[in-house]
């Protein structure tokens, strides 16, 4: 049970050290503790942990502008951060983790300008059927966190610019362009400003949860331990992850996200994978590389593992032998 509510807001601009400090942050909680953790990055793509960085983000274009690509620990789609986003993380125990009353947070913040918010989808929240805040999740062990972006005055022409969306994306959308699903919350509102909503943010807190909150200060020692997760979230192993040569490239939406798998097949049998996804489920790439590593590429072989599965791997398993 959650008894001690923590703040910490960043003053950093830069998102391998705001991706770090959340690391810290979520394996440091309290065992009755949730930390609101708020923070912006400048110019900045950051994709989920399983995605394609170059199939995601116009990467070139990106850097040119002196932006930022980075990668984080959660699943889910890319998304672009500019300083009129305000980003949160509420960091618990697995134990403590209420998505709900996670979620009433931002939509009560939201509200209390006068703007009604409403959830939507499997991890949205909208205003007038447009969407201004996405989430994702992470967990690991007895450790969790929930965190999203919240767009109060994003420059959308930049968003477009640097994230590459799939059309079956925007499809199942029932949209033409990522700029035109989204809005910012300035849209609703133009009274509504980052530092407004960071006020608003922390008071909702307050009122969800039931208890006053602290504020984190962090000594020396933290930021030691900060400063050498960054070095892990810059370096171009994290950013860009393993790559593999690919004899078969196949790619798929599924109702829990999309899917691209880069097969490696010599002799008739894959001896390499690499698998890309944006679903929420941050270990399903691993365990279809673990479930197609040296089988067999024929459609026989495929369909003999699919049977062993009754979860997603059952159904991309079987969406292969069906283009073999």
């Amino acid at each position: 049970m959650i008894s001690k509510l923590s703040v910490y807001v960043s003053d950093s601009q830069d998102p391998y050290m705001n991706l770090a400090t959340e690391e810290f942050l979520t394996f440091s909680v309290g065992a009755e503790e949730c930390i609101l953790y708020l923070w912006q990055n400048g110019n900045t793509v950051v994709i989920g942990k399983n995605q394609n960085a170059y199939r995601e983000c116009n990467v070139t274009k990106l850097e040119e502008d002196g932006g930022h690509l980075a990668r984080r620990l959660s699943g889910g789609g890319a998304v672009y951060h500019d300083m009129g986003n305000l980003n949160f993380t509420f960091c618990v125990r697995k134990d403590n983790y209420d998505l709900t009353k996670q979620l009433n947070v931002i939509v009560e913040a939201v509200n209390s300008f006068g703007v009604k918010a409403l959830l939507t989808g499997r991890n949205d929240i909208t205003v007038d059927d447009k969407k201004f805040s996405g989430n994702a999740y992470y967990e690991s062990g007895e450790y969790a966190y929930h965190h999203g972006c919240i767009l109060i005055n994003a420059d959308k022409e930049k968003l477009s610019k640097y994230l590459n969306v799939s059309e079956e994306k925007l499809k199942s959308k029932g949209v033409s362009s990522v700029k035109s699903r989204v809005m910012n919350l300035s849209e609703a509102d133009e009274r509504i400003t980052v530092p407004l909503l960071k006020n608003a943010m922390m008071g909702a807190f307050c009122r969800v949860y039931g208890y006053d909150y602290d504020l984190i200060t962090l000594n020396d020692n933290d930021k030691a331990k900060i400063d050498e997760l960054r070095n892990k979230y810059k370096s171009e192993e994290w950013k860009f992850g393993q790559r593999i040569p690919f004899t078969h490239k196949i790619e798929h939406r599924f109702e829990f996200g999309e899917v691209q798998l880069l097969l490696d097949v010599n002799y008739g049998v894959i001896n390499g994978i690499k698998v890309h996804t944006d679903s929420m489920d941050t270990s399903l790439a691993g365990r279809i590389e673990e479930a197609l590593k040296e089988t067999p590429y024929r459609k026989e072989a495929i369909a003999e593992k699919a049977e062993r599965f009754s979860d997603e791997r059952r159904a991309i398993l079987l969406y292969l032998c069906e283009i073999i």
